[in-house]
């Protein structure tokens, strides 16, 4: 009993300590976490820094990785595809032709059809607002045949009668006289690049618009004796009803060397913007012009099945005896890539895009269905140089931060070490270096260099120059760091030890002042961003073609792009503002992490 009430008593006492104490455990286990531990968590608790860090870093991994995925060409540039706005809708045809498709035609960023009732649909982005206003019924009567071209349409009702809408500038929209009225047997139209072409059933070919970029010659004995027309952005060639091709031009190039054993065998002609295609009887393609993108490279087990082709503006697409279809040529967009295993009846190409009519009456289309963020006014993707730019913007400042970080720690930490003239000098040193103004500076640098550098080493001197001016702020506050840690005991120790002073100052105190280091390297890296994006913004800084977020928003300062164009200077501005504001939300939580009281400061 008495062993009994002695085990009671003990337990009774015990379980009082770990009531008065009842925190301790908890309490020494904190007291033994790390002074990095208690960052981390810290900085982990706080939403807004972590909100920062993730975006930043899907931006950051973005722009690192997916340019290898979408590669980019600094000099492309394609006018047909200029101020494309953003989206997917290219090749979203209206339900009500799906299963009721008369015609169908490819236009540079848009498509046209008509049904069966010759009603007419237009869908896609356009380039130009009076594509919209499609003649009524009543006025154009029951249309049989319609054709897309860069910015207008020409179509042609039942009677033979012409019609055109849409870019009226340089003589489209003057159809001549021997068209206007009607009673023509139309066998072939086309809307082309700023011209119109028509062709009767008694083989005589009609042109209209311009004939700056396109100058048209009839060879003699020609005209009436033309059984198709086929035309691209530089030429426009005839096959003639005996089974010849015939160029309509006085000028040799690419285009007029035609192969001599096709004369008088051909039976369909197609051209792309660099190359020529031509079907004989006997089923077999011969191509001939420039092999840009791969447009000669027909595929060989084609060979002697195909009965038609018709041309992009870089690619080719053949139709086979069995009505299946094979593509060849540039294939950036799938233009070329036409679906396996369907048979066709009728097959549109043109620019980027397909439109097929198969045997069952459906239609299915392939090609380039649009740009996620849009082009510019060159006709580049802006997804892409989106991309491109913002790891040109990244590095660049990254780059400087790293060479201004590395120039104030060791000004920064030799003042604040050695004081007295060391300090007075290096500090005066700094105060002067501070009070040049930068932009002016660099703007003056550049218009002096002008064209005397190339363009990687404007960007090698952007990046030298933004971390030789912009030291003496982390200077200062290494300077701040070093003179308080140097009077500490650890200091004195290593002294006595014999540890050389740049030994000191390198390896005993800077370890203790990096944490402050960092957090400023992080802001400063979004103000070198930030001061990048200003200089290219205003043309001093990388320059055209390669892409930084600053040389994107340049198209800005025009007011009719802000109005019309909006997704020019939308995106490239909300990347920059979320990326420069990211990174100052991870820098100042992380100085809140290290300092817990500046936030009550």
């Amino acid at each position: 009993m008495l062993k009994d009430k002695k085990k009671k008593r003990s337990t009774a006492a015990v379980s009082a300590q770990r009531m008065v104490l009842g925190g301790l455990p908890q309490e020494e286990e904190e007291v033994l976490q790390s002074p990095l531990q208690m960052v981390v968590e810290s900085f982990v608790r706080d939403k807004i820094a972590m909100t920062g860090v993730i975006l930043f870093s899907f931006i950051f991994l973005c722009c690192i990785f997916l340019p290898f995925f979408f590669p980019i060409d600094l000099y492309y540039q394609d006018v047909t595809q200029a101020n494309v706005a953003s989206g997917f809708g290219m090749l979203n045809v209206p339900s009500q032709l799906k299963n009721n498709a008369l015609d169908l035609s490819v236009g540079s960023s848009f498509s046209v059809g008509l049904d069966k009732d010759g009603n007419v649909y237009e869908w896609g982005t356009f380039p130009n607002q009076k594509l919209k206003n499609i003649p009524s019924t009543s006025e154009t009567g029951k249309l049989v045949q319609v054709s897309a071209g860069l910015d207008h349409i020409v179509a042609v009702n039942e009677d033979g009668q012409i019609f055109t809408w849409g870019n009226d500038r340089m003589g489209l929209a003057t159809i001549p006289m021997e068209l206007r009225s009607g009673g023509n047997n139309i066998k072939q139209v086309l809307a082309g690049y700023q011209i119109s072409l028509a062709l009767t059933e008694e083989g005589r070919m009609y042109n209209w618009g311009s004939d700056y970029l396109l100058s048209i010659t009839y060879p003699e004995g020609v005209q009436g004796n033309i059984e198709k027309f086929a035309a691209s952005t530089n030429i426009v060639m005839v096959l003639t009803k005996d089974g010849r091709v015939v160029p309509l031009t006085n000028k040799s190039s690419a285009y007029t060397n035609i192969p001599e054993e096709i004369q008088g065998n051909v039976v369909d002609l197609a051209l792309t913007d660099e190359c020529a295609a031509a079907v004989t009887s006997d089923g077999r393609v011969y191509t001939w012009g420039n092999n840009i993108k791969k447009g000669l490279n027909v595929p060989e087990d084609i060979q002697g099945q195909v009965v038609s082709v018709s041309g992009g503006r870089y690619h080719f697409i053949a139709v086979l005896k069995d009505g299946t279809m094979r593509g060849w040529g540039d294939n950036t967009h799938g233009q070329s890539s036409a679906p396996s295993g369907v048979a066709v009846s009728s097959v549109d190409s043109g620019y980027y895009a397909n439109y097929a009519i198969t045997q069952d009456g459906s239609v299915t289309s392939w090609g380039l269905k649009g740009y996620l963020m849009g082009t510019d006014d060159l006709g580049r993707d802006l997804f892409r140089r989106m991309l491109v730019g913002g790891r040109m913007t990244m590095t660049v400042g990254a780059i400087a931060v790293v060479i201004s970080t590395i120039i104030g720690i060791i000004v920064g930490g030799i003042s604040g070490y050695k004081g007295g003239k060391v300090d007075n000098l290096l500090m005066r040193l700094t105060e002067i270096v501070s009070s040049i103004p930068f932009l002016p500076f660099c703007i003056i640098l550049s218009s002096i260099l002008g064209n005397s550098i190339s363009e990687t080493q404007r960007i090698i001197l952007i990046m030298c120059i933004l971390g030789l001016l912009s030291w003496p702020g982390i200077a200062r506050l290494v300077r701040g760091s070093v003179l308080a840690e140097r009077e500490q005991e650890f200091v004195t120790a290593a002294k006595a030890l014999g540890v050389k002073e740049f030994g000191i100052i390198f390896r005993h105190i800077l370890p203790n002042i990096i944490t402050v280091i960092i957090v400023n390297a992080t802001l400063n890296f979004a103000t070198c961003m930030l001061t990048e994006s200003s200089l290219s913004f205003i043309g001093f800084g990388v320059t055209e073609p390669n892409a930084t977020w600053g040389n994107m928003l340049t198209g800005a300062q025009n007011g009719q792009v802000i109005e019309n164009y909006w997704w020019r200077w939308v995106f490239p501005a909300v990347m920059l503002g979320i990326c420069t504001i990211s990174i100052n939300c991870i820098g100042d939580g992380l100085r809140d992490a290290i300092d817990p009281k500046s936030k009550e400061r």
